[in-house]
């Protein structure tokens, strides 16, 4: 899931800050130890100096493409929250709005696969669409590319229906680093092949539906 790979990434990401910290604190009191028992020459400090700048640069670039992670949210319903009726096949059953946030300047193209993990029997697919041009905003009822076939047999958005319970049903956007160039109607399965190692990032939102 997103979450646990963003929790690993966090993880390690604040291992290695820590370790530069610490390296960058113990250099700097090795240096003020050696500057209170003899002067040391300006070639020295300048050495000193430029060594300190490049530790702090290491934990700041670091910082920076750990807060560039792309995000979807949307207007419509938050993360782990009911999708509105109006998104289900008890409502208008159309898709609601999406915004990426942080999509990787390399992006050439994107995806979305909307599924239901929860469903009896197999993962069932409401929505494939591939070769989405780099955009910000996916709107409410739209059709953002080119779509592949949902396990309804259509390839238009089909909304949350669970047979019975809460579902959780998943919003996955993919940053690709090139235009797929495939033809209407693929299967979730063929997407997920055709953007293995071309996926620069990716985000996911889940929303919550009971039939009422």
């Amino acid at each position: 899931m997103r979450c646990a790979e963003r929790y690993r990434g966090f993880e390690s990401s604040s291992l290695r800050h820590r370790t530069t910290r610490t390296a960058r604190v113990r250099y700097t009191h090795r240096m003020n130890q050696r500057m209170r028992t003899k002067k040391i020459k300006p070639k020295a400090l300048f050495v000193i100096a430029v060594t300190l700048s490049i530790l702090t640069i290491g934990v700041v670039g670091a910082d920076k493409k750990e807060a560039m992670k792309m995000i979807l949210t949307s207007p419509d319903f938050h993360n782990n929250s009911i999708i509105p009726t109006k998104f289900t096949c008890q409502g208008e059953d159309v898709n609601p709005a999406f915004v990426i946030n942080g999509i990787p300047e390399e992006t050439k193209s994107m995806a979305l696969i909307v599924d239901d993990p929860d469903a009896p029997g197999k993962t069932w697919v409401h929505w494939v669409v591939f070769d989405i041009p780099v955009i910000q905003k996916i709107d409410e009822s739209s059709i953002p590319g080119k779509q592949g076939v949902n396990d309804f047999g259509v390839g238009d958005y089909r909304g949350p229906c669970p047979p019975s319970g809460t579902h959780r049903y998943f919003f996955k956007i993919y940053a690709l680093d090139k235009i797929l160039g495939l033809k209407e109607g693929i299967s979730k399965e063929e997407l997920e092949e055709a953007i293995k190692g071309h996926a620069l990032d990716k985000a996911h939102l889940i929303g919550l539906y009971k039939k009422r």
